[in-house]
Protein backbone atom coordinates (compact mmCIF):
# COMPACT_ATOMS: atom_id res chain seq x y z
CA UNK A 1 0.00 0.00 0.00
CA UNK A 2 1.34 3.47 -1.27
CA UNK A 3 0.50 5.90 1.21
CA UNK A 4 1.11 9.32 0.98
CA UNK A 5 3.19 10.95 3.05
CA UNK A 6 1.54 14.36 4.80
CA UNK A 7 3.50 16.62 7.50
CA UNK A 8 1.78 19.60 10.17
CA UNK A 9 3.49 22.85 9.57
CA UNK A 10 6.51 21.99 12.63
CA UNK A 11 7.11 18.41 11.24
CA UNK A 12 7.66 19.95 7.50
CA UNK A 13 10.13 22.85 9.28
CA UNK A 14 11.76 20.35 11.31
CA UNK A 15 11.96 18.05 8.29
CA UNK A 16 13.39 20.61 5.55
CA UNK A 17 16.11 22.05 8.41
CA UNK A 18 17.04 18.51 8.79
CA UNK A 19 17.60 18.59 4.60
CA UNK A 20 15.18 15.96 4.45
CA UNK A 21 14.57 15.86 0.36
CA UNK A 22 11.04 14.16 0.31
CA UNK A 23 9.96 16.84 2.84
CA UNK A 24 11.42 19.28 0.00
CA UNK A 25 9.51 17.63 -2.61
CA UNK A 26 6.53 17.60 -0.33
CA UNK A 27 6.82 21.04 0.28
CA UNK A 28 7.16 21.74 -3.77
CA UNK A 29 4.19 19.69 -4.80
CA UNK A 30 1.98 21.13 -2.56
CA UNK A 31 2.83 24.60 -2.83
CA UNK A 32 4.04 25.42 -6.13
CA UNK A 33 0.67 26.31 -8.08
CA UNK A 34 0.41 28.94 -5.40
CA UNK A 35 3.95 30.42 -5.67
CA UNK A 36 4.05 30.28 -9.20
CA UNK A 37 0.41 32.52 -9.18
CA UNK A 38 1.98 35.16 -7.65
CA UNK A 39 4.91 34.72 -9.48
CA UNK A 40 2.89 35.49 -12.68
CA UNK A 41 0.83 38.09 -11.77
CA UNK A 42 3.75 40.18 -11.28
CA UNK A 43 5.69 38.97 -14.26
CA UNK A 44 3.16 38.04 -16.28
CA UNK A 45 5.46 35.81 -18.72
CA UNK A 46 5.13 31.92 -17.87
CA UNK A 47 8.49 31.36 -19.03
CA UNK A 48 10.41 33.87 -17.01
CA UNK A 49 7.70 33.13 -14.14
CA UNK A 50 8.37 29.26 -14.23
CA UNK A 51 12.55 30.42 -14.12
CA UNK A 52 11.77 32.44 -10.62
CA UNK A 53 9.84 30.17 -9.56
CA UNK A 54 12.54 27.43 -9.44
CA UNK A 55 14.75 29.84 -8.16
CA UNK A 56 12.42 30.68 -5.19
CA UNK A 57 12.24 27.44 -4.07
CA UNK A 58 16.09 27.15 -4.42
CA UNK A 59 16.05 29.96 -2.39
CA UNK A 60 13.80 28.43 0.43
CA UNK A 61 16.01 25.50 0.60
CA UNK A 62 19.07 27.26 0.47
CA UNK A 63 17.46 29.62 3.56
CA UNK A 64 15.33 27.39 5.45
CA UNK A 65 17.35 28.02 8.24
CA UNK A 66 16.44 31.44 8.88
CA UNK A 67 13.05 30.85 8.79
CA UNK A 68 11.39 31.65 12.10
CA UNK A 69 7.93 30.41 13.20
CA UNK A 70 7.96 32.69 16.00
CA UNK A 71 7.70 35.49 13.12
CA UNK A 72 5.05 33.83 10.84
CA UNK A 73 3.88 31.02 9.03
CA UNK A 74 6.32 29.08 6.33
CA UNK A 75 3.54 29.39 3.88
CA UNK A 76 3.79 33.60 4.03
CA UNK A 77 7.48 33.25 4.62
CA UNK A 78 7.68 31.40 0.70
CA UNK A 79 5.03 33.97 -0.36
CA UNK A 80 7.56 36.89 0.05
CA UNK A 81 10.59 35.03 -1.01
CA UNK A 82 8.45 34.52 -4.45
CA UNK A 83 7.47 37.82 -4.46
CA UNK A 84 10.15 39.78 -3.66
CA UNK A 85 12.38 37.42 -6.78
CA UNK A 86 9.36 38.38 -9.12
CA UNK A 87 9.76 42.11 -7.89
CA UNK A 88 13.59 42.04 -8.19
CA UNK A 89 12.95 40.59 -11.63
CA UNK A 90 10.65 43.54 -12.90
CA UNK A 91 12.90 46.18 -11.41
CA UNK A 92 16.27 44.41 -13.06
CA UNK A 93 17.52 46.16 -16.15
CA UNK A 94 17.32 42.06 -18.17
CA UNK A 95 13.32 43.18 -17.63
CA UNK A 96 13.55 47.02 -18.82
CA UNK A 97 15.09 45.63 -22.09
CA UNK A 98 12.58 42.89 -22.47
CA UNK A 99 9.85 45.40 -22.48
CA UNK A 100 11.57 47.63 -24.79
CA UNK A 101 12.43 44.92 -26.92
CA UNK A 102 8.36 43.56 -26.72
CA UNK A 103 5.53 45.44 -24.98
CA UNK A 104 2.55 43.28 -24.31
CA UNK A 105 -1.03 44.33 -26.14
CA UNK A 106 -2.73 44.14 -22.91
CA UNK A 107 0.02 45.96 -20.55
CA UNK A 108 -2.99 48.05 -18.65
CA UNK A 109 -3.73 46.35 -15.54
CA UNK A 110 -6.82 45.11 -14.91
CA UNK A 111 -8.14 44.57 -11.82
CA UNK A 112 -10.67 42.13 -12.97
CA UNK A 113 -8.69 40.19 -15.40
CA UNK A 114 -5.77 39.45 -12.75
CA UNK A 115 -8.60 37.70 -10.60
CA UNK A 116 -10.57 36.36 -13.59
CA UNK A 117 -7.18 34.92 -15.20
CA UNK A 118 -5.11 33.51 -12.12
CA UNK A 119 -6.89 32.07 -9.73
CA UNK A 120 -4.46 29.53 -8.58
CA UNK A 121 -3.67 30.98 -5.09
CA UNK A 122 -7.50 31.01 -4.67
CA UNK A 123 -7.38 27.78 -3.55
CA UNK A 124 -6.45 29.17 0.03
CA UNK A 125 -9.51 31.26 -0.01
CA UNK A 126 -6.97 34.72 -0.13
CA UNK A 127 -9.52 36.50 -2.73
CA UNK A 128 -12.65 35.76 -0.58
CA UNK A 129 -10.49 37.21 2.24
CA UNK A 130 -9.44 40.18 0.51
CA UNK A 131 -13.23 41.53 0.23
CA UNK A 132 -13.50 41.35 3.85
CA UNK A 133 -10.61 44.96 3.93
CA UNK A 134 -11.79 48.26 3.42
CA UNK A 135 -11.44 49.61 0.20
CA UNK A 136 -7.95 52.02 0.69
CA UNK A 137 -7.08 48.54 2.45
CA UNK A 138 -7.47 46.66 -0.39
CA UNK A 139 -6.00 49.35 -2.95
CA UNK A 140 -2.86 49.28 -1.04
CA UNK A 141 -2.60 45.58 -1.06
CA UNK A 142 -3.20 44.86 -4.69
CA UNK A 143 -0.80 47.52 -5.77
CA UNK A 144 1.88 46.09 -3.11
CA UNK A 145 1.39 42.66 -3.44
CA UNK A 146 0.02 42.21 -7.08
CA UNK A 147 1.79 44.89 -8.85
CA UNK A 148 4.88 44.82 -6.77
CA UNK A 149 4.54 48.56 -6.15
CA UNK A 150 6.85 49.85 -3.25
CA UNK A 151 5.33 52.09 -0.44
CA UNK A 152 6.75 55.29 -1.63
CA UNK A 153 5.48 54.18 -5.07
CA UNK A 154 2.33 53.90 -3.70
CA UNK A 155 2.38 57.11 -1.47
CA UNK A 156 3.04 58.81 -5.01
CA UNK A 157 0.17 56.88 -6.56
CA UNK A 158 -1.98 57.49 -4.58
CA UNK A 159 -0.90 60.80 -3.51
CA UNK A 160 -0.92 59.82 0.17
CA UNK A 161 1.52 60.97 3.07
CA UNK A 162 3.87 57.68 3.34
CA UNK A 163 2.75 57.07 6.61
CA UNK A 164 -0.32 56.64 5.99
CA UNK A 165 0.61 54.62 3.30
CA UNK A 166 2.56 52.61 5.74
CA UNK A 167 -0.19 51.85 8.07
CA UNK A 168 -2.65 51.38 5.74
CA UNK A 169 -0.25 48.32 4.70
CA UNK A 170 0.02 47.53 8.56
CA UNK A 171 -3.55 47.19 9.18
CA UNK A 172 -4.24 45.89 5.64
CA UNK A 173 -1.57 42.83 6.78
CA UNK A 174 -2.55 42.04 10.31
CA UNK A 175 -6.77 42.33 9.85
CA UNK A 176 -5.15 39.26 7.03
CA UNK A 177 -3.05 37.58 9.45
CA UNK A 178 -6.56 37.74 11.75
CA UNK A 179 -9.05 36.41 8.52
CA UNK A 180 -6.47 33.94 7.64
CA UNK A 181 -6.69 32.18 11.36
CA UNK A 182 -10.01 32.43 11.46
CA UNK A 183 -10.35 30.10 7.90
CA UNK A 184 -7.71 28.00 9.04
CA UNK A 185 -9.36 26.72 12.25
Amino acid sequence: MNSKITYTHDELVAELKARNQKAFTYLYDNYYQALFGIIDALINNQEESEDLLQNAFLKIWTNIDSYDSEKGRLYTWMIRIARNLAIDFKRSKQDKINHKIHVPVDSVYNKNTLFIEDNKHETIGLLSILTNLDEDQQNVIELAYYQGYTQNEISAKLNLPLGSVKSKVRQALLKLRDLTKEKVK
